[in-house]
């Protein structure tokens, strides 16, 4: 991909009119994953995104463009361990990736979360003998957390995964590291 001259992916969106405001993926999200995915690049040197809406955004384009290190190292690190980076990148392979909706943002949902609800376009092939694609959409309401650094202070989204498989309780604390009871904090997003 030249990535100079081509339109970043979260930025083509099926249900809009408009086209106009369409940013460059060098212009977008191609900072975001060249900072995250760079393993020369010194963490607190990064560039992290300031909403769950951008983080959202730059993880579809990671799918988009096969990037499953950018998916798992912008998963909540607790979880991280529990991602198969394999069957990530397979089924962003085999995905025809077609847009991104941002439906809406909940950007304050409690001290620390937030919310995102999406539809991501696809295109698949019916079983007609004309093979015509269809586009159908992966409509899901994501959440997310950011969590601070207690040591430089600095703040990151994580995306908060409700597909990994975790032994908590209720009363534990928070796998986010915000020193609350789980049930209190990612437990209401995750349950």
């Amino acid at each position: 991909m030249q990535s100079h001259l081509v339109t970043c992916p979260c930025q083509i969106n099926l249900a809009s009119e408009s086209a106009s405001s369409t940013l460059l993926y060098k212009d977008c999200c191609q900072p975001y994953h060249e900072s995250l995915c760079n393993e020369e690049v010194d963490r607190a040197d990064g560039i992290y995104a300031d909403s769950a809406e951008r983080l959202m955004r730059t993880r579809y384009s990671a799918f988009v463009l096969i990037k499953p290190e950018y998916i798992v190292k912008t998963t909540l690190p607790a979880q991280q361990k529990f991602l198969d980076i394999k069957a990530i990148e397979s089924w962003a392979k085999e995905t025809d990736w077609a847009g991104l909706e941002i439906v809406e943002h909940m950007p304050k949902l409690g001290k620390r979360h937030a919310q995102v609800e999406f539809k991501a376009y696809f295109n698949i092939k019916n079983n007609t003998a004309s093979l015509e694609e269809k586009v159908q959409a992966h409509h899901e309401l994501s959440a997310f957390v950011k969590v601070t650094n207690k040591a430089n202070h600095d703040a990151c989204w994580y995306f908060l995964d409700p597909t990994v498989a975790m032994t908590i309780s209720q009363k534990q604390p928070c796998i986010c590291g915000s020193g609350e009871k789980f049930k209190r904090c990612c437990g209401v997003y995750l349950g």
